[in-house]
């Protein structure tokens, strides 16, 4: 039976490399003090529109202990998804996280996964995993783990791969040695806030979530805004304008999780086809997609939008 901390978290990050993770990087579970005042923020200037799931378990979002009993690390991991091709140039654009099946399943897996390797090596830990889906404050844990700095344009950012990555957490009762946070590296870059075609990025580091393409395209429910017509630059799900533009991003390494490799359709489908695709097709390029979030009937009006 292991009992070193180092050794501990040594080996976690071994066998999370082994599993396909980009990155890992490890916490000690406490509340966060510097978010606190930042969400409520956030939240009072109602920046998440219509994604009132935000304003819930307050506290739970800033203390993993609240999540997990007994949690004492919070291990955050990133999985990159940056694609080897892109879609037709004369296409309707989609979020590249979104070309291949939905990484919720995917990392939920390999996440398991770690926790079953953990208490087969180190013994009777408990924990639970997370995948974007929870009240976990992702990008505050990742960067407090060393594994990238939040950027203006709110995401995480590393000097090494960019941005095109997803990020989860196993909060686990185990302590372990922890990282330190990383330096940040946006310098006076102002691509990200420049290139928003719908003022989101409202100042450097805040995000109006109520103002984004991608909230506008997979969130809202309802009918999109006349106001922002001719600003969705033909994004009918989600948007990568602000992380394309990033210079950080030149250094994006292409993925090697098949699973994340675009339905074979999907990548020459031009603006024609979208324009004329049927529920079945729908169903049958994005039967195992993110996608499927926005359903055919939410894709249909997002094109529609970009039309008129």
């Amino acid at each position: 039976m292991l009992n070193n901390k180092a050794t501990y978290s040594a080996i976690i990050k071994a066998e999370a490399k082994r599993l396909g993770f980009l990155s890992c990087g490890i916490s000690k579970a406490e509340f966060l003090e510097e978010e606190a005042p930042r969400l409520e923020t956030w939240l009072n200037k109602n920046m998440n529109g219509d994604m009132h799931y935000m304003e819930n378990h307050f506290d739970k979002r800033l203390d993993p202990t609240l999540l997990v009993e007994g949690s004492k690390s919070v291990v955050s991991l990133l999985l990159n998804y940056y694609p080897s091709q892109k879609q037709t140039a004369d296409s309707y654009k989609l979020s590249k996280y979104a070309y291949g099946n939905d990484y919720h399943h995917v990392i939920k897996h390999k996440l398991k996964s770690l926790l079953y390797f953990i208490q087969d090596e180190i013994g009777d830990v408990n924990g639970r995993a997370f995948v974007d889906s929870a009240p976990v404050l992702d990008k505050a844990w990742a960067a407090k783990s060393g594994l990238g700095w939040i950027g203006k344009h709110s995401n995480l950012l590393t000097q090494q791969v960019g941005s095109f990555y997803f990020i989860a957490e196993l909060i686990i009762d185990l302590e372990l040695a922890y990282d330190h946070a990383t330096t940040d590296h946006c310098g006076t870059c102002t691509k990200c806030i420049d290139a928003c075609p719908t003022d989101a990025i409202t100042e450097p580091y805040v995000v109006d979530g109520s103002k984004c393409i991608s909230y506008f395209t997979i969130e809202l429910k309802e009918n999109l805004p006349k106001a922002y017509k001719g600003t969705f630059d033909d994004w009918m799900f989600g948007c990568d304008i602000c992380q394309d533009v990033c210079p950080w991003n030149r250094f994006s390494k292409a993925h090697n999780e098949p699973l994340f490799n675009p339905h074979p359709e999907l990548l020459d489908m031009t603006k024609k086809d979208w324009d004329e695709i049927t529920e079945d097709t729908f169903k049958k390029v994005f039967q195992k997609s993110a996608v499927k979030r926005t359903k055919y009937s939410g894709l249909k009006r997002n094109i529609k939008f970009l039309k008129e």
